[in-house]
């Protein structure tokens, strides 16, 4: 794929065989795959910190049937461990 960078920072993918270059707009800017990728992990950096602490915990929490089976399988002290991994790894702000 050969990808390019939108004014507004968004990248677009198109085909390497030439057969979209008439869909590439003249103000988009040609970059590299290596360009690309550090713009996607950037950008997923971002988002990933505008969460809030809930967001993120809601994110990792297991279901709750997943939940309800480790604490009759494991004990209420496994499940307490496992959600307090959690809660510290993202303590309220």
């Amino acid at each position: 794929m050969k990808h390019y960078l939108s004014p507004t920072n968004e990248i677009w993918a198109y085909e390497l065989d030439g057969s979209q270059d008439h869909l590439i707009p003249n103000d988009f800017t040609a970059i590299t795959d290596a360009q690309a990728d550090i713009i996607r992990e950037q950008k997923k950096q971002d988002y990933l910190n505008s969460l809030t602490y809930i967001e993120k915990r809601l994110s990792e929490y297991p279901s709750f049937g997943e939940q309800f089976d480790k604490l009759y399988h494991e004990g209420f002290d496994a499940w307490k461990q496992s959600i307090k991994t959690i809660k510290d790894k993202y303590p309220k702000s």
